[in-house]
């Protein structure tokens, strides 16, 4: 009976009447098992969609008492405290705001430099060249750190530590009920945590005290699929920091190696410890990043099934204060690699963390969890979306080097170098625009000044004085726009990649009619895949092929977001990447689009009922659950990496963010929202 609920926890008559035959009972008894169940399974869902709520209302509560503080007060200058007109005094704070987040900046790259100075011939943890450059835009994560570094009498400890997570990740990848309870409505395993807290931690504190101790939050899920890659390839993947950041764009913004417990048995990875410090977003500014500080432990169990294991090392209630950046806290997680045929490889993956409560908008919380006590329904930093994403790299990984891709699915390049260096190109393209859009503090983020489309558009801005010849030299300005849109995230992929729409939405293509020159699949969803597209007036068909701008778009989609990356270059430029050359020293500023699907609204019934209006029923019914949406744009204000970012350059950037935004709820028949 147990088997036949886990497919089918409704059975019909006939499914009853067989159980009843094999196992000896009466229907009515095989008849009320199944109600018994289901009433069980609903009331472990329940408390955890009651405390939700309770979480919620309070969040709530506690917004209604601020904006009543805020009302009462009068309108004053920030800097002097003297009353004026509201408009004036905010736009001339947005002004002060840019000036005071490149001092900063200014001043975070002169500590940097004196820092280094200070410490020649001082032995370092060690950390990887990749990352060295992202971190030092900022500070080093070991300045941020706010417990104390470990030493070598606390290594056993470590391992003692490790080794206990490997036991615990072990047994929650296997275990089924009553420690993994499946959702009826979502179909997703959701963890009992009062027996989690009786198997694991007997000499835990109680299940409700972490909130006590400052962590508002707890969230596990687990997630199993196939991934196409062997394990041998996983295992060094997940084990070399700059690997694990390329196979993870849209999720790692920095990753570091801190030091190295124990080395790998015949110099291996089995058996390797190392403290690790990761940050972690969802793409959009409007959700702050998660910053964690853990030991990975690699272990190979049987000649087939390998387990990379984290768990935070520190005493959160000790070394996690609300000062700190450290906000987040690794309980023992990772994933089980079992490997299978044709290369393949079996992923099982648990991610079981706290965190403390954050500042994130409404529309965003039930996507990101924030705030939840007990949180199965969140996928921003789910299971579910980590291994979404390494199955799509994974199929990039593999169409990059496969000498057997149907033709429709590989057109315009001849060769397969060429079709690499596009590949290669596009995966850079795509992950230079994620890193830019995320909530990491590394970017200062403030608000624009609103125009007259009234939209919360962000702005960031940053300096190639020429070190890095992947995009243009100068000073490159960033705006961003998170939305919620009434219609389908496959509605909306559907549009951005319909090159007979294009136009309707792409306010940097001047001409009246696009061709697609290049179409590379690189999934076996053919949505996957990297377009070039030559733009040109339709009275000068001649100069297609021979000059002008082409416009290179890479599309990843997975059941959790989809990302449209996309970037004018010169057809002078991409010539020679089609022909397989190198495409490092190819300068790209990709704007795009990211789309996610609000997760644990898609199961609701009636999510969307009515428009805004009240007379686009049609609309509303097709709608689904809607898609959360970050537009972005790329700009360079100034060639000169010296110059500052003026009124002009904010105004055009920003422009082109609503611009787009209009164009595309426009296309989409949702301009009222």
């Amino acid at each position: 009976m147990e088997a036949l609920f886990k497919e089918s926890p409704h059975p019909d008559e006939k499914q009853r009447q067989q159980l009843s035959e094999q196992l000896g009972l009466s229907a009515r008894q095989v008849k009320f098992w199944f109600q018994n169940r289901r009433t069980q399974i609903k009331a472990i869902q329940e408390r955890h969609e009651n405390s939700l709520l309770k979480s919620e209302l309070e969040k709530l509560q506690e917004e209604h008492r601020a904006m009543r503080e805020l009302v009462k007060k009068p309108s004053r200058c920030p800097n002097c405290g003297v009353a004026g007109d509201v408009a004036a005094l905010a736009t001339q704070e947005q002004r002060l705001r840019l000036e005071n987040a490149k001092l900063k900046a200014e001043v975070e790259k002169l500590r940097g430099t004196l820092g280094q100075s200070a410490a020649d011939g001082v032995t370092s943890p060690p950390c990887s060249a990749g990352s060295v450059s992202v971190l030092m835009k900022s500070r080093s994560p070991l300045d941020d750190y706010d417990g104390t570094f470990l030493g070598h009498d606390d290594k056993p400890r470590i391992l003692e530590l490790a080794r206990s997570a490997l036991g615990e990740v072990t047994a929650m990848c296997s275990a089924g009920e009553p420690l993994w309870v499946r959702g009826v409505e979502t179909n997703r395993d959701i963890l009992n945590y009062d027996e989690y807290v009786r198997l694991f931690r007997r000499d835990h504190v109680g299940s409700g005290d972490h909130l006590a101790a400052g962590w508002s939050s707890v969230e596990a899920s687990r997630e199993c699929g196939l991934v196409y890659l062997d394990t041998v390839q996983l295992v060094h993947a997940f084990m070399d920091v700059d690997q694990w950041k390329e196979l993870f764009p849209s999720m790692i913004t920095k990753a570091a190696t801190l030091s190295v417990i124990s080395t790998g048995d015949d110099g291996g990875q089995d058996g390797v410890v190392q403290l690790m410090f990761a940050e972690l977003q969802t793409l959009t500014p409007v959700v702050p990043t998660r910053e964690f500080y853990f030991a990975r432990y690699c272990k190979k169990l049987t000649a087939e099934r390998w387990a990379v294991v984290d768990v935070s090392f520190d005493k959160p209630e000790t070394d996690v204060r609300a000062s700190s950046p450290v906000r987040c806290w690794k309980n023992p997680s990772g994933c089980i690699f079992e490997e299978q045929a044709n290369g393949h490889c079996k992923v099982t993956w648990v991610e079981h963390t706290r965190c403390r409560r954050s500042a994130v908008p409404p529309v965003y919380r039930a996507f990101a969890a924030s705030g939840v006590a007990f949180a199965a329904s969140g996928v921003a930093f789910a299971a579910r979306r980590w291994l979404s994403a390494l199955q799509l790299q994974g199929e990039r990984m593999v169409f990059a080097v496969a000498t057997n891709v149907p033709t429709r699915d590989s057109s315009g390049v001849s060769t397969l170098a060429g079709r690499r260096s596009v590949l290669k190109l596009a995966h850079r393209m795509t992950s230079r625009l994620c890193r830019a859009i995320g909530g990491s503090r590394d970017l200062a983020w403030i608000r624009a000044p609103k125009g007259d489309g009234g939209d919360d558009i962000w702005l960031t801005s940053r300096k190639n004085a020429g070190n890095d010849p992947g995009e243009p030299q100068g000073l490159i300005a960033c705006a961003a726009l998170s939305a919620w849109l009434p219609v389908n995230p496959t509605a909306l992929l559907d549009l951005l990649r319909n090159e007979s729409r294009r136009l309707e939405w792409d306010v940097l293509l001047p001409a009246k009619s696009v061709k697609s020159c290049v179409n590379l699949a690189k999934g076996k969803d053919r949505a996957n895949c990297v377009t070039a597209y030559a733009a040109r007036p339709e009275e000068e068909e001649e100069e297609e092929e021979s000059g002008g701008k082409w416009v290179l778009q890479d599309v990843c989609t997975n059941p959790c977001e989809s990302t449209v990356a996309y970037a004018a270059i010169a057809a002078a430029a991409l010539k020679p990447v089609l022909a397989g050359h190198d495409s490092s020293g190819v300068a790209v500023l990709p704007c795009g689009f990211v789309s996610v699907m609000p997760d644990g609204l898609e199961s609701k019934l009636a999510v969307i009922t009515t428009s805004r209006r009240g007379d686009d029923d049609e609309l509303a019914a097709s709608a689904g659950s809607g898609s959360l949406v970050t537009l972005a744009f790329q700009v360079l204000a100034s060639s000169s990496p010296e110059a500052t970012l003026s009124s002009d350059s904010v105004e055009a950037v920003t422009g082109l963010v609503s611009s787009t935004s209009r164009n595309i709820r426009k296309a989409l028949g949702c301009q009222d929202w």
